[in-house]
């Protein structure tokens, strides 16, 4: 009997290591949910930046979503609801995101016809409201679709605050680039280091309907939005070159009589190079090159911004930023004193008051630095983030667009916090 009983003993615990064993050695599940991948997160930003020299305007020229001087802002309260897609599935996908924020930021990157006429400093805006499809077919990693209101591709910075490098943009984010659109995407995974991007909208910051003070658009032309992604280097290397192509005037009298041209046909061609090299854990450099023209106004402006980010610790990141930017013309660089001039030169708004620029090259140097305190655990505030910086910026030419036309260069201490929820 006890020999009986030993035997059982001792094959029970072979049968049970056998079962764990099998248990370590299976690989995790896949989701069994559709919802097991949805999402609610947010942060707050507010900043401030002080201007060593004396603005009678009150405005840091060149900049736009740190443009008052010597004034504390909240620049996001931001929230953002998803269920991403899953673009290497092996099978049909969906999903949406819905990425809404208050803040003084919103000045700038609204959609026309979107919370028109709110003439606050603090406005709302909705940066994204899509949905997203991946399709396993036609190519290796299949194609995605996206559908609805979404940023732009081009450029290194974007309009999330936790997701760029400094507090201050450059001047390819503030005026080289798109920021938002509403329309078509679709995304090709050719291979694994070649995406391919093609898709149609209605223009930049524009939603639907043309044309008038509160619409959503502010012609009828339809614009091209694509380019090529590149991953190499088995993932340190990304090479992301797109364009975007359509006319962005307004269709009034006043623009027209201005440009000589149909602002419905009269196109604007931005084109974006964005590198990101992964030198190693804790070193990375990044270049952003760009190019833009105006065929109505015969205007072009181009240039190229140079980052590096050291990681020193946990604690500590070192940003840089150098940029060299030519607005050939005076057509692109301006300042906006008004919570709503900005929107209304997108409308064609004669009303808007608008301090333009003129013919300059702008060098701009910046250095900042990452702090990122260690958080005690808890349910709510998953990081505080402290970026402090300095920034020089002059003109390279001899004009003076600084301190409302005065000054040749002017030199900023700013400094933003994020908390991210």
């Amino acid at each position: 009997m006890l020999r009986k009983i030993a035997a059982m003993i001792v094959g029970g615990l072979a049968l049970s290591a056998s079962m764990t064993a099998q248990a370590e050695d299976k690989p995790a599940s896949q989701p069994s949910s559709w919802w097991d991948t949805f999402s609610i997160s947010g942060h707050i930003e507010g900043g401030i930046t002080y201007n060593t020299y004396p603005q009678n305007n009150g405005l840091n020229f060149g900049q736009l979503f740190t443009d008052k001087t010597n004034t504390p802002l909240l620049n996001q309260a931001l929230v953002t609801v998803q269920r991403p897609i899953d673009p290497k599935s092996p099978n049909v996908d969906f999903g949406f995101k819905l990425q809404a924020y208050y803040g003084t930021d919103a000045r700038y990157t609204r959609f026309l016809g979107q919370f028109e006429g709110i003439d606050y400093i603090g406005q709302p805006d909705i940066v994204e409201a899509n949905l997203q499809f991946h399709f396993p077919w036609l190519f290796k990693g299949g194609f995605d679709v996206k559908i609805g209101e979404y940023p732009t591709l081009e450029g290194i910075e974007v309009i999330s605050a936790p997701d760029n490098p400094l507090y201050s943009h450059s001047y390819i984010f503030n005026f080289g680039i798109p920021f938002k659109h509403t329309g078509v995407l679709t995304t090709a995974h050719v291979n694994d280091w070649l995406d391919i991007y093609a898709g149609f909208d209605t223009g930049v910051n524009t939603t639907i309907g043309c044309c008038g003070p509160y619409t959503g658009d502010n012609n009828t032309g339809v614009a091209f939005h694509g380019g090529f992604g590149f991953t190499l280097l088995g993932g340190d290397l990304s090479i992301l070159a797109t364009t975007h192509i359509g006319a962005e005037n307004a269709n009034t009298p006043a623009i027209a009589a201005a440009c000589n041209c149909d602002p419905n046909h009269a196109l604007r061609y931005l084109n974006d190079i964005a590198i990101t090299w992964k030198a190693s854990d804790k070193l990375t450099f990044m270049a952003d090159l760009n190019y833009i023209h105006d065929d109505g106004f015969n205007a072009s402006g181009y240039g190229a911004a140079l980052y590096g980010m050291y990681q020193i610790n946990d604690l500590f990141k070192v940003v840089g930023r150098a940029e060299i930017w030519r607005d050939n013309s005076g057509f692109f660089v301006a300042a906006y004193p008004g919570n709503l001039d900005f929107v209304k030169v997108e409308h064609g708004d004669p009303s808007a008051t608008i301090i333009a620029g003129t013919p300059t090259t702008y060098g701009s140097f910046t250095l900042g630095l990452n702090i990122t305190p260690k958080m005690p655990d808890n349910p709510v505030v998953k990081a505080i983030i402290f970026r402090p910086e300095i920034r020089f910026d002059t003109s390279l030419n001899g004009t003076t667009p600084y301190a409302g036309g005065n000054n040749a260069s002017q030199f900023t201490i700013a400094s933003d916090i994020i908390i991210k929820f």
